[in-house]
C-alpha cells in the first residue's frame, strides 16, 4: 500500500503543535524570520552560506521537536525534478577558458564548473524545501494569516487591500495537503477498478506514464473544490468589510525581539559568509 501514500511525501503545509521554543514566539516574528531566511537562501551567492543555511534548517527542525526523518521524506517527491535539472546543468553549462573540461561534444560540455553549479543548485533547492517545511511545521495556517494580516495592515491606509492577498496565501497553504489526499483516493479507486497502479517497476518514464491518469481527475477535483469554496465565501459575505477580525491576539515581547535579532545574524551569515 506504500505506492498509494502521497500525503507523507508532502511535508509543506503540515503543522505540528509540539510546543517548542520556536512555536511559542509571536507569529509576526516567525513570519519575518522565515521570510528573511528563505530570501537569503534564494539569493545567497556563497557556497558556504548555502551549506550553513542547510544545516541551520536541519537544526531548526530538530529543535522544533519534529521528526527529521519525516522532513527529509518530503524531498522524495521533488527529487526526480531536482536530478533532472542538475543533469541539464552538468551537460549544458556554458564553459570558459579557465574551466577544466572533462568531456565536450557539440553543445554538450561536462566541466568542473558545470559539476559545481549542479551541486550548488541541489544544495539551494534542498535547503529551500526544508526551510519551507520547517516554516509550515512551526506556523499554523491561522497564525500565519493573522500575522500576515497584521504586518500588511499599514498598506490598507494607502488604499491597497491586502485581505485578498492573505486569502490567496491561506488557500495555497491549505490546498497542498488536500491535493495529496485527493491523489491517494484517485489512485486507490483506479487500482480497485483494475488499473495497473504500482505494478510497473521500470525506469523513470514508465513511472511518469503511470502518474498521467491521475492528472485529469485531480485537475477536475481541484476545480470543483475551488468553485465550492468560492460559493461558500460568497454565502458568508466575504469581502463585505475591508479588514477581517481574528480569534487570535498577538503579543510581541522582548523574547520575540531577541529571536529576530538572532535570526538576523544567521541571515547575514548566509548572505555574507
Amino acid at each position: 500500500m506504500n505506492q498509494f501514500e502521497f500525503l507523507p511525501l508532502v511535508a509543506v503545509g503540515q503543522y505540528f503543535p509540539t510546543g517548542s521554543l520556536l512555536h511559542r514566539r509571536d507569529a509576526r516574528a516567525r513570519l519575518l524570520f522565515f521570510s528573511g531566511f528563505i530570501l537569503a537562501l534564494t539569493f545567497s551567492p556563497s557556497t558556504l552560506g548555502l551549506i550553513a543555511g542547510l544545516f541551520l534548517a536541519i537544526l531548526g527542525i530538530v529543535l522544533s521537536r519534529v521528526s527529521l526523518r519525516y522532513a527529509l521524506k518530503g524531498l522524495l517527491a521533488p527529487l526526480p525534478f531536482l536530478i533532472f535539472i542538475a543533469v541539464l546543468q552538468i551537460l549544458f553549462f556554458s564553459t570558459t577558458k579557465n574551466t577544466v573540461v572533462y568531456f565536450q561534444w557539440w553543445i554538450v560540455h561536462i566541466s568542473l564548473a558545470g559539476l559545481w553549479s549542479a551541486f550548488m543548485l541541489m544544495v539551494r533547492f534542498v535547503a529551500l524545501i526544508l526551510s519551507l517545511s520547517w516554516m509550515s511545521f512551526c506556523l499554523s495556517t491561522s497564525e500565519a494569516i493573522t500575522g500576515l494580516s497584521d504586518l500588511l495592515s499599514p498598506l490598507n491606509k494607502i488604499g491597497i487591500h491586502t485581505m485578498d492577498f492573505v486569502m490567496i496565501f491561506q488557500v495555497a497553504m491549505r490546498f497542498l495537503p488536500l491535493l495529496a489526499q485527493s491523489a491517494e483516493r484517485i489512485a486507490k479507486a483506479q487500482a480497485s477498478r483494475g488499473s495497473e497502479w504500482g505494478t510497473r517497476k521500470g525506469n523513470l518514464f514508465s513511472q511518469v506514464k503511470q502518474i498521467i491518469p491521475l492528472i485529469v481527475p485531480l485537475f477536475l477535483i481541484s476545480l470543483r473544490r475551488a468553485e465550492t469554496m468560492a460559493l461558500a465565501m460568497d454565502a458568508r459575505a466575504y469581502g463585505l468589510k475591508n479588514q477581517r477580525t481574528s480569534l487570535y491576539e498577538l503579543h510581541f515581547d522582548w523574547k520575540d525581539a531577541l529571536f529576530l535579532a538572532i535570526g538576523a545574524c544567521f541571515i547575514g551569515l548566509i548572505l555574507f559568509l
